[in-house]
C-alpha cells in the first residue's frame, strides 16, 4: 500500500509558515503573537506574464490580548513587513473586528463572518483561526505555572467549558471526562 508522502519526488514550490507564542501578563491576561509567513520556493509568473523570483511573498503578525472569563479578546493589531501589494496594509485594521469575541465553542464561525472576503484578508483571518486554540493553550500554560488542588466537584474543574466537546477524546462521555470523574472521586 502506498502512502501519500511517498508522491513526493519533487522540491516544494511553496511554504507556509505559522509561529504563534503567548506571554504571561499581569491580571490573568496574556497577548498571543502569531506570525504567517509564505514563501515561493521557485520562479514564476505574473498574470500579466512578467517573471516573479522565489521569495516571501507574505509575512504579516496579528498580536491579540486576551483575558477575562469566558476567555476573551481585549484588544488586537496586525502588523504587514512583507506583502505582495502595496495595498495590503489598508486592511491590517480589520482584526479590531473581534475585539470582544471569546474563545469558546463557534470561534471560528465568527471569526470567519467577520473577516471573510470584503470584509477582511484571507491570511489574517487563516492565523487567527489559528491564534484562537493556541491562545487558550498558551493561557492554560500560564495559569498552570500556580499549583491547583483537585477541584471539590466536576463542575468546579477549570476550563470544562472550553474542552468538554471540542474533540472525540473530550467528548462528553469520553476517556478524559471519566479521569477527571474518576480523579476527583479518589481524592474525596
Amino acid at each position: 500500500m502506498h502512502t501519500l508522502k511517498e508522491l513526493r519526488t519533487e522540491t516544494p514550490v511553496h511554504e507556509r509558515k505559522l509561529d504563534i507564542r503567548t506571554y504571561p501578563l499581569e491580571n490573568d491576561q496574556v497577548l498571543v503573537e502569531g506570525w504567517l509567513r509564505d514563501e515561493r520556493m521557485v520562479t514564476g509568473y505574473n498574470r500579466d506574464g512578467r517573471p516573479r523570483p522565489p521569495g516571501v511573498v507574505h509575512w504579516m503578525c496579528v498580536r491579540l490580548l486576551l483575558g477575562g472569563r469566558p476567555i476573551t479578546i481585549l484588544d488586537a493589531e496586525a502588523e504587514m513587513p512583507t506583502i505582495p501589494n502595496p495595498l495590503c496594509p489598508t486592511v491590517a485594521d480589520t482584526v479590531k473586528k473581534i475585539i470582544g469575541l471569546p474563545i469558546v465553542a463557534g470561534f471560528s464561525d465568527q471569526v470567519r463572518k467577520r473577516l471573510y472576503g470584503v470584509e477582511g484578508c484571507s491570511h489574517l483571518m487563516h492565523l487567527i483561526l489559528a491564534m484562537g486554540p493556541a491562545g487558550l493553550h498558551g493561557y492554560w500554560a500560564d495559569q498552570g505555572r500556580k499549583s491547583q488542588s483537585v477541584p471539590k466537584s466536576f463542575e468546579e474543574t477549570p476550563n470544562l467549558e472550553y474542552l468538554i466537546n471540542s474533540c472525540q477524546l473530550w467528548r462528553e462521555d469520553g476517556p478524559l471526562v471519566r479521569q477527571i470523574r474518576e480523579r476527583i472521586k479518589i481524592a474525596e
